[in-house]
């Protein structure tokens, strides 16, 4: 095989070095766990100690900053152009974004936190009932706002720059107003490098972790005669397969099938729990819970235990070790919300992954780790809780104290089987996209590289006991990735200011109203409806005609125009290229409107056959809102379209507007 007339779209200065990155990285955790293990956990846990507050205020900060977004006057802007419409549903959109931001660590961690922060030796001198309220409390801070605010921070930047100003899906775009064009060069390919080996890394342990779960719960169910490696191949391989068809067949179909299944599969669990578990006690428990976090909210955000020596172990071991974690998730995570949220509003999206996964959790958590608690008391005699240091096995566990715990087991794996895939799926195509700089299409093998470098370098860190040394890897690279995200923050609002300013721009004062020299004529053109023939007649003659003289005194003053003719619906339209996002580009196209019943049996207002009119709209390169012009004369056309051509060029000739200048922008048009 000539591997050089193998096409690709890997871009060589994001893949290579990540490649050696990673692979060293393993490398180095494969041969020699225990020595890199340690001198890993040493960095992080000095990390930890000395640096926990970096991560306390940097988590704090994506709270306040995406709250105020929420209520700020940017709120109504759209992750796209101002007619975008979102590329799926709302369902389809929620089961994505909850799928790939929690997955496997939903079913791991719903009843092995709660009973671990209820029979922790921090709380031990307290009351079972306080230390129940404590563990609740804990849990839905470490899965609640703050987590998802991290999330949200990384996806918005994302969508905004992506979306709005047309430039890559890449990390690097997030840049673009502090580093101009050159986030096509080396500080780009650093910044991508970066986010590919924090997502090949937060996946490879996961799915670790997630394939010693799914091992442990076949073997407690005495599906597979023991937890032995040989068995755990043959999960990796055949979930990774699935990963990899899913991955290729693309994020509308495989992608999004597996979540909505995800979704509605967890909920039916969750309502067997809640059915036939301690339903009374679980509501009121929740409720409970939901309002001391509330009380609490401000509280645990800025509480650094600094005062009690005693639980500043449990504070670095849970808390921390949490905002790390979901600050090394969220390159991955944030790619993969920012792929599907085209079209959504600022608004939209802060309510939608804020609010949403949020309330979820708090519920599931809830369900499950009370349920749990509840039982250890109650029914247990405190046998659940000496399960607490094996998650592994605790929600097989605790499923026997529940009906049908045969048939819960087999669901709670194929649960989390589908979520395996899942984020496998969704971190290959993440990753791919990064190593290509969002390549439109990639040719499969790319895909199934990918995959088979998940499975390999999982399974040979399984078999050696090096995945707590990469896992250590992946949280000490949260602390550099914190700082960008502040630095996402400020691109951000800058990006923000200044789009603000641009779309809300008004015309210049010597725009020239309505004349009252063609009355006659516009009375005449009020009072009749256009069909479809009179409007494309508008377009074709008179627009046409306004642009051609145009392109003429244009041409006349050394300036190349050019007037595109378009059908179905007809348009026509006069560009100026620009080399800016959006060239200059004034059209007039045939729109139809729906006319309400009233106005069609109204004898003293104009005749109209039928509900439909046609009617000839102004639209614009970047994106603004057009305006009827079916009452302008020839000349008014032209004059419209300079008024809009004075305005664009005052607007590029303003040095704070520079980030809309691209030299490659008009070539990732629609």
């Amino acid at each position: 095989m000539n591997f050089q007339n193998v096409r690709s779209t890997f871009n060589k200065g994001v893949t290579i070095p990540s490649l050696i990155f990673i692979i060293g990285t393993c490398f180095l955790s494969a041969v020699y766990p225990k020595p890199t293990e340690n001198i890993l956990n040493e960095i992080k846990q000095f990390i930890f100690v000395n640096l926990n507050w970096v991560y306390v205020w940097s988590v704090t900060l994506f709270v306040i900053f995406l709250v105020y977004l929420l209520f700020s006057k940017y709120a109504n802007i759209k992750l796209g152009a101002n007619d975008s419409k979102p590329e799926y549903s709302f369902f389809s959109w929620i089961s994505m974004l909850f799928a790939a931001g929690m997955g496997i660590g939903l079913i791991y961690f719903s009843v092995a936190e709660p009973m671990q922060h209820y029979s922790s030796e921090v709380f031990a001198d307290n009351h079972y009932v306080s230390r129940a309220k404590q563990a609740q409390l804990y849990t839905f801070f470490h899965w609640g706002i703050h987590a998802w605010a991290i999330y949200g921070v990384v996806g918005l930047s994302l969508s905004y720059f992506a979306y709005r100003y047309r430039l890559p899906l890449s990390l690097r775009s997030c840049f673009y107003p502090l580093l101009k064009n050159k986030i096509n060069g080396k500080w780009g390919n650093a910044i991508d490098v970066f986010a590919l080996c924090c997502t090949f890394f937060g996946i490879t342990t996961t799915l670790g972790f997630g394939v010693v779960q799914i091992s442990s719960g076949l073997n407690i169910l005495h599906i597979t005669p023991e937890n032995s490696f040989m068995y755990q191949i043959i999960i990796v391989v055949a979930l990774v397969s699935l990963s990899v068809i899913s991955a290729i067949s693309g994020v509308g179909k495989g992608v999004k099938i597996l979540s909505n299944i995800n979704v509605i599969s967890v909920i039916g669990l969750l309502l067997f729990v809640l059915i036939l578990g301690p339903t009374v006690y679980l509501i009121g428990s929740f409720t409970d819970g939901l309002g001391n976090y509330i009380n609490n909210f401000f509280n645990l955000t800025f509480n650094t235990h600094v005062y009690e020596k005693n639980a500043l172990p449990w504070f670095y071991d849970w808390t921390i070790l949490y905002w790390a974690w979901w600050i090394s998730w969220s390159p991955y995570v944030g790619l993969f919300i920012a792929r599907i949220s085209k079209g959504r509003t600022i608004r939209e999206f802060i309510l939608a992954v804020l609010i949403l996964p949020t309330l979820f959790n708090f519920i599931w958590m809830s369900v499950f780790g009370n349920s749990a608690i509840w039982f250890d008391l109650n029914i247990a005699n405190g046998q659940l809780s000496q399960f607490a240091s094996d998650p592994d096995a605790l929600m097989f566990r605790f499923l026997d104290y529940l009906p049908l715990s045969q048939f819960t087991g087999f669901f709670v794996i194929l649960i989390i089987l589908i979520f395996f895939v899942t984020s496998a799926d969704s971190g290959i195509f993440v990753m791919n996209s990064i190593a290509t700089k969002n390549a439109n299409k990639s040719p499969k093998w790319q895909i199934v590289f990918w995959g088979v470098l998940l499975a390999v370098l999982s399974l040979l860190l399984l078999n050696v006991g090096g995945l707590k040394a990469l896992q250590s890897m992946t949280l000490i690279t949260a602390l550099p990735f914190s700082i960008v995200v502040i630095l996402f923050i400020v691109s951000l609002m800058k990006g923000l200011a200044i789009d603000q300013k641009y779309y809300d721009r008004n015309f210049s004062v010597s725009t020239v109203p309505w004349s009252g020299e063609f009355w006659k004529e516009r009375l005449k053109n009020i009072v009749s409806f256009k069909d479809n023939a009179s409007v494309d007649r508008f377009i074709k003659v008179k627009a046409k005609e306004a642009f051609t003289d145009l392109q003429q005194e244009f041409a006349s003053n050394g300036i190349d125009a050019k007037i595109n003719h378009h059908e179905n619906p007809t348009r026509v339209e006069i560009e100026i290229h620009q080399g800016v996002v959006n060239n200059f580009v004034y059209g007039v196209e045939n729109k139809i409107k729906t006319v309400s019943e009233y106005i069609i049996n109204e004898e003293n207002l104009p005749d109209l056959e039928d509900n439909k009119t046609h009617y000839p709209r102004s639209y614009f390169g970047d994106g603004r809102e057009g305006y009827d012009v079916q009452y302008f004369t020839k000349n008014e056309l032209i004059s419209d379209v300079l008024k809009h051509y004075e305005r664009f060029l005052e607007i590029i000739s303003e040095e704070r507007n520079e980030m809309f200048v691209s030299s490659n922008a008009n070539e990732n048009k629609d």
